[in-house]
């Protein structure tokens, strides 16, 4: 079977970047040490005798700009990335937006089922093996990390999220394969302070599913129809990796 004439309509199709570029200076979560992002250091240069090239060194954390998390994130002797295969890279793509919710009612607002019944009852059923991600706008304060945060006057978080029902229904009655947000957690903020945890997230990876955070451009690809396309290094035992996503439709 040649797949040759679909990667010409591929091509053809419109292609939209839903992950951050990344630099020394982008926010990442504020447990992790300082000191620990240092791209681009070069460690052989244009100059040396034994060849002309440059070659960098790349420190980062693994939960650092655009990510995708691995169940051995939150427990121990979980499935870590070695896991999983090139053919949990793509998926159908289902963009649900928080948006108008956010709007009407503030950040400190979740997901619900309901939720996600409305949007199937515009859009149709959510397809088995689909990528869900969660349109927030909260990519639109990146780089800004207090912003990302949106820290009150106490250091406390105001952050749109899933619900732990949400995500629970969609992969225990949709069989999605992933969910993503634009958010640094998966958990709505309130929520995480009512549970003393972020037991979305946790939920999410300890049933082996995958998450992808701090995504971006999430308004700018359609409610149903596109693909997405999610890659990260082949680093074995990882909890979790930069991640280049695009989708096309």
């Amino acid at each position: 079977m040649s797949l040759w004439t679909e990667l010409d309509k591929l091509k053809n199709a419109t292609w939209v970047e839903l992950s951050h570029p990344l630099t020394d200076d982008s926010p990442y979560w504020a447990g992790i040490p300082a000191g620990s992002v240092e791209l681009c250091r070069t460690v052989f240069d244009y100059d040396e005798e034994m060849l002309s090239c440059r070659i960098h060194t790349y420190k980062f954390p693994g939960q650092f700009g655009t990510h995708v998390d691995f169940p051995n994130h939150f427990t121990p002797g979980a499935a870590g990335a070695e896991a999983y295969g090139a053919n949990d890279m793509v998926m159908p793509l289902v963009v649900i937006d928080l948006t108008p919710k956010i709007a009407a009612e503030g950040p400190d607002v979740a997901i619900t089922v309901a939720d996600i019944e409305a949007w199937e009852a515009e859009h149709g059923r959510i397809p088995a093996g689909a990528f869900v991600a969660l349109c927030t706008d909260w990519s639109k304060r990146w780089p800004d990390n207090d912003a990302l945060n949106n820290f009150d006057d106490e250091g406390g978080e105001h952050c749109p999220g899933w619900s732990m029902e949400a995500l629970q229904f969609l992969y225990n009655e949709r069989d999605i394969a992933m969910n993503g947000h634009e958010t640094f957690d998966t958990d709505a903020s309130y929520l995480a302070a009512e549970a003393g945890d972020l037991a979305c997230e946790r939920w999410v990876l300890d049933n082996g599913h995958l998450q992808v955070e701090v995504m971006d451009n999430l308004d700018k690809v359609p409610a149903t129809g596109a693909i997405v396309f999610v890659s990260w290094p082949r680093i074995e035992g990882a909890t979790g990796l930069p991640a280049r996503v695009v989708a096309a439709y």
